[in-house]
């Protein structure tokens, strides 16, 4: 009988509490001031009422206190990992990070400097994804074949330090200038360097900022001959055959892995190709490229994007691993 006088006067104090918040005049985060020395917490309004929901609709005192606890853990305790910044106390908060394995988007993120004119350039919340899950904010990433520099952008709005290798030198100047009037606010290194990636130093452009590894390697790379981006037989897009493609790729790939952090992640970004009847698993072939070089797989995710600047609004599905 004492044990349900609490659970009643608690699961009452909750609802009170939840009645003033909600008549509290706020925008999308409620804020609250709990800390002893009156520092403030932030914590969104949805997952705090969840949270308080929990424990006013709890059966028993034990599981009340249960949700007590894993509340007082979340607004007072930063759990995260080496990986990312994800405060694991609170990872249901985290609504804006996908952890399924289809992505169905409606439209590309425009915001900002982000533009869909480059033909080819993959959409802004596919990196976006890739640097909350697996970097933390001063990390450094590579991206070996960067384009008008959609991860850089990324990387730089996220307070990741960016590096990004273009083949031709027209692309990467556009992506300079793009990069350029993207606001900076964590003050992180972006650079594009105009290169192959088979033959760049990485090293040696690492050396100049006093790095020698970065902690994310993300490669969009050319899907064979679908598109033909240049003349330069350097060029993905300009391999003889679909085998000297994928020599090419594990080429970058296994030089690349070298000033990679052990433990830490690659993202490939690529879509299979159809050609004269036949279907070619371009994104499997180029998976297995990678394995080679000491990889494991850990997760493999469909892209459904209704519109894309080379689709001319038609619908597909396009694979990317992670």
């Amino acid at each position: 009988m004492k044990q349900q006088t609490i659970l009643l006067s608690l699961r009452n104090s909750v609802v009170h509490l939840e009645i003033n918040l909600r008549n509290v005049k706020t925008d999308k985060i409620g804020i609250l001031n709990i800390d002893s020395n009156g520092d403030t917490i932030e914590i969104g309004q949805r997952y705090l009422f969840d949270q308080l929901n929990q424990i006013a609709e709890s059966q028993t005192l034990e599981r009340a206190k249960y949700y007590v606890d894993r509340l007082e853990k979340a607004l007072t305790q930063v759990r995260t990992n080496k990986i990312n910044d994800i405060n694991l106390n609170r990872w249901k908060e985290y609504d804006d990070i996908r952890t399924d394995s289809l992505w169905i988007m409606d439209k590309r993120d425009s915001t900002g400097v982000h533009t869909a004119g480059y033909w080819g350039n993959f959409i802004p919340q596919i990196p976006n994804q890739m640097l909350k899950r697996y970097t933390k904010k001063g990390d450094w990433v590579l991206d070996t074949f960067a384009g008008c520099g959609t991860t850089l952008i990324e990387s730089q709005r996220l307070g990741r330090n960016g590096i990004g290798i273009e083949l031709q030198e027209k692309v990467a100047q556009k992506a300079r200038e793009l990069i350029s009037y993207e606001p900076n606010k964590y003050s992180v290194v972006t650079e594009i360097v105009t290169g192959d990636s088979i033959e760049v130093d990485f090293k040696e452009i690492l050396a100049k900022h006093k790095q020698k590894t970065v902690q994310f390697l993300i490669m969009h790379p050319p899907y064979f001959d679908i598109i033909k981006f240049s003349n330069d037989p350097r060029d993905l897009s300009n391999a003889k055959s679909i085998n000297d493609f994928l020599v090419m790729i594990n080429e970058v790939v296994c030089k690349a892995s070298k000033i990679l952090d052990k433990g830490r992640y690659l993202a490939l970004v690529i879509g299979d190709k159809y050609s004269k009847g036949e279907w070619i698993p371009l994104g499997f072939l180029t998976m297995q490229e990678i394995l080679k070089n000491g990889f494991t797989l850990k997760s493999i995710i469909v892209k459904n994007f209704e519109e894309t600047f080379g689709k001319h609004n038609r619908k597909e599905l396009c694979k990317n691993a992670a």
